[in-house]
């Protein structure tokens, strides 16, 4: 399955009309209408005018909403060369802001009663039966000193998987050169010409390189994640993916590999490179048209859009509801952005929960932003949050691989908290 083609767009944008934002046609509100003051919210103009016109970025999208009204702008160039304006239906290489959805899919069959959450995955996938754990050599070894290996302690849970805490990495660590050898070296699926069921049975085979439940480590969990659910669902994973959670939500252009038909709203991919911007893939390139088209990255491989990311943030937002179609339970989306690292995590923030991170600590932060507030972002550069306290979504999109040490995409949080006037 692949995203909506255009001939099935008029219905869906029919369903969803109280947030559609295809084209030039959208239904926006003014800042003002947000509890954003306008003025203030110039500061985060400026600030996203002036890294494009120093050539740090081509163009990005901002996505807010709050109370349920939309304010979307689009900044500078979709593309530099071709003179083309940033545009709003722009569709993205989202890479791990998917990881939010497949967890969505998982919890979804939590609810079914399919699982618990603390159910070794190998009940489901027995490929992670017997799992070993690599040990680097002692400090002093001499260069080229083999790493050892050790019975993992215990097996790893749906819950590890979910919080990032099985053990997984992508391939860093004391077995780095086994994973390399093994095709699994990062987080890209997407020009593999295989099945994801046979990428993870031979993950399966790779030594750990944390025991389960003792550290956060970032890595393959979710893609482990996206074969479960198609081990447990019975369907492939774009397909449980369009039918339980995209049709549903009126997500039209959400997908891992993208129709031809819509090559020209995908967004080059520019890189800022020997201090210039380079423009590293276009749509002519890319695996994601052009590929195998075959490996399903519930972890890193999903394509979609402001508008469609945005109202998958909005379900979540609202405690699992969205325009009286429910995906999860208010309990459910609770649960998901309670703290289950424990102290394990101390990165963007204090805690994290089932799929990102989640402020438990303000003062931890250090930065503005709501005590409960969670999300995540992108190889490619995007940001997105939640706040339920502040009754908001939003994000920052564009597609800048590598970025030059560019913070945009962290700053502009703060750029528009400090806009709030209420």
């Amino acid at each position: 399955m692949t995203c909506f083609p255009t001939s099935q767009r008029s219905w869906i944008h029919a369903a969803v009309a109280g947030v559609v934002l295809a084209g030039s046609v959208s239904l926006l509100a003014k800042p003002e209408d947000l509890g954003l003051e306008a003025e203030r919210m110039q500061r985060l103009d400026r600030v996203i005018e002036t890294t494009i016109e120093d050539g740090r970025l081509a163009g990005t999208v901002l996505y807010v909403v709050r109370d349920g009204k939309p304010l979307v702008r689009t900044y500078g160039m979709f593309d530099v060369e071709a003179g083309t304006p940033m545009r709003e239906d722009a569709i993205l290489r989202i890479a791990s802001m998917s990881k939010a959805i497949t967890s969505v899919a998982v919890m979804m069959l939590y609810e079914e009663g399919r699982f618990r959450l603390n159910d070794p995955v190998s009940r489901y996938l027995p490929a992670f039966s017997r799992q070993i754990v690599a040990v680097a050599p002692p400090a002093g070894s001499p260069p080229g000193t083999p790493y050892g290996t050790e019975p993992a302690k215990r097996p790893i849970t749906i819950r590890h998987l979910l919080t990032h805490m099985a053990g997984l990495t992508y391939g860093d660590g004391p077995a780095a050169a086994e994973y390399e050898a093994a095709g699994l070296g990062g987080w890209y699926f997407a020009d593999k010409d295989e099945t994801i069921g046979e990428v993870i049975d031979r993950l399966a085979t790779l030594p750990l390189h944390g025991h389960p439940g003792e550290s956060w480590q970032y890595g393959y969990a979710t893609d482990v994640l996206g074969r479960f659910v198609e081990v447990v669902s019975g369907m492939p994973l774009d397909r449980f993916l369009e039918e339980r959670i995209y049709r549903p939500l009126g997500m039209i252009d959400t997908c891992f590999f993208l129709p031809p038909e819509k090559a020209d709203r995908l967004a080059p991919v520019y890189g800022y490179e020997g201090g210039k911007l380079v423009k590293n893939e276009t749509s002519t390139t890319t695996d994601y048209i052009h590929g195998p088209r075959k490996c399903f990255s519930g972890g890193a491989g999903i394509l979609s859009t402001a508008h469609d990311y945005g109202r998958f943030l909005q379900m979540l937002l609202n405690g699992g509801e969205l325009d009286g179609v429910r995906i999860l339970s208010p309990k459910t989306v609770e649960l998901m952005h309670a703290n289950h690292a424990g102290d394990k995590y101390r990165r963007d923030t204090d805690a994290f929960g089932l799929g990102f991170w989640v402020i438990h600590d303000l003062g931890f932060y250090g930065e503005l932003g709501s005590e409960g507030a969670y999300g995540w972002g992108s190889a490619y550069y995007p940001q997105y949050l939640i706040d339920p306290k502040e009754r908001m979504v939003a994000m920052l999109l564009t597609q800048l691989r590598p970025s030059g040490g560019l913070d945009l995409n962290q700053r502009f949080k703060v750029l528009l908290y400090q806009a709030l006037d209420e």
